[in-house]
């Protein structure tokens, strides 16, 4: 915490000293007191990776999910750029203090072409960045592929960025960028050596007032790996990147209410023993996931939010006991503007596995605090 209070001292300083320039320092925090209220003692033996509530039953502590501080500067009409470091309390190091890392830094310059920009750098990915708009409660959870660690937050590449029609009812957004982590799906670890990249298109349709949806393609580049029937020296090879299909549908009234729905489908080639065959050969690996969301104000200073996610790490048909529901559920108190205060409860719910243990579900209590300070 130390070296986070040093460092955003030096960066207020910083931004004295850029007071001339055209940029903008902003930040923000969130954080909890949580209480895991209940959690099936069976649980942690069953191996079932990527839980959304973590930890035993009776866990309980203060912590900063994520603190983040931004400089925006405007270099000229057509070039801007972002430098945005974040500290997350949910990854600390092994003697407890914070990590601190470079979450956007980015260079875009404005109408290149026509209507769209070109941006460099670390930059947010397209895959699930409207929906976490539309979602609008980043602070009380990531929306349902970066929960599941399907697609990571930040790409470091080279991303164009526009609109295909004067009205912006067609738009898009395509970037190439290095490989980086993805956790559910996970491909050899020798795909992140620079040599292979990740593919991104998203378009996002705007036909109505208010109303938006989105559907993405996202290809993620790994090196084939030897074809387990082959009888050839040396073994012939098969395809192991993954593919992932995206899509979300939003409606919002701007200050009063919002619901929509989101869905995806990641699949690694060849990414698993092929649970039918007896021969060893290998088919697709494919997570999937939906998630329905809403919230609804009932005055400036009071809302209600609801979410509901279902999961399934592996959805093939000889595969079960590894799915698994999520629901949220706050209240929301803004005494300010840039501040709001949100009681709230995470319930995860689990798949039973065949002729093993079923489980119960686990309950977290939660006090979010979610401030503005620049």
């Amino acid at each position: 915490m130390k070296r986070i209070a040093i460092l955003l001292c030096t960066l207020a300083a910083l931004g004295v000293s850029l007071a001339g320039a055209q940029g903008k320092f902003s930040g923000y925090m969130f954080g909890d007191y949580f209480y895991n209220v209940a959690k099936d003692t069976a649980f942690k033996n069953a191996n079932l990776p990527n839980s959304a509530v973590p930890g035993p039953k009776d866990l309980n502590s203060f912590i900063f999910r994520r603190i983040y501080f931004t400089y925006d500067n405007d270099i000229s009409e057509q070039f801007t750029t972002r430098f945005r470091l974040e500290a997350d309390g949910s990854a600390l190091t092994a003697n407890g203090k914070f990590t601190t890392f470079v979450k956007d830094a980015y260079l875009t310059w404005k109408n290149i072409v026509s209507g769209s920009n070109l941006t460099f750098g670390i930059q947010p990915t397209p895959v699930y960045e409207i929906s976490e708009a539309a979602w609008g409660y980043r602070s009380l959870d990531k929306t349902i592929m970066d929960l599941r660690g399907i697609i990571p937050s930040r790409y470091l590449g080279l991303g164009l960025r526009g609109k295909i029609d004067d009205g912006g009812v067609f738009n898009y957004w395509a970037i190439v960028s290095d490989n980086t982590t993805s956790t559910s799906v996970p491909p050899p670890s020798d795909a992140f050596n620079g040599k292979f990249k990740r593919y991104t298109l998203l378009v996002h349709l705007k036909p109505v007032k208010n109303l938006q949806l989105t559907l993405t393609g996202d290809y993620l580049a790994a090196p084939s790996i030897n074809d387990p029937l082959s009888t050839s020296a040396p073994k012939a090879t098969i395809p192991n990147g993954i593919t992932t299909l995206a899509g979300f549908v939003g409606y919002a009234e701007p200050d009063a209410f919002s619901f929509g729905a989101e869905g995806f489908l990641a699949t690694r080639a060849n990414g698993q023993v092929d649970p039918s065959a007896t021969t060893g050969a290998r088919t697709g690996l494919s997570a999937f996931g939906l998630s329905f969301f809403g919230w609804y104000n009932f005055s400036p200073t009071l809302a209600v939010v609801g979410r509901y996610d279902t999961f399934d790490p592996n959805n093939n048909s000889g595969v079960k006991g590894d799915s698994r529901n999520y629901i949220i559920a706050s209240l929301v108190y803004k005494p300010t503007k840039n501040v709001s205060i949100m009681p709230n409860v995470q319930i995860e719910t689990y798949e039973s596995i065949p002729n093993g243990p079923s489980f119960d579900s686990s309950i977290t209590g939660r006090l979010t605090f979610y401030y503005i300070f620049l």
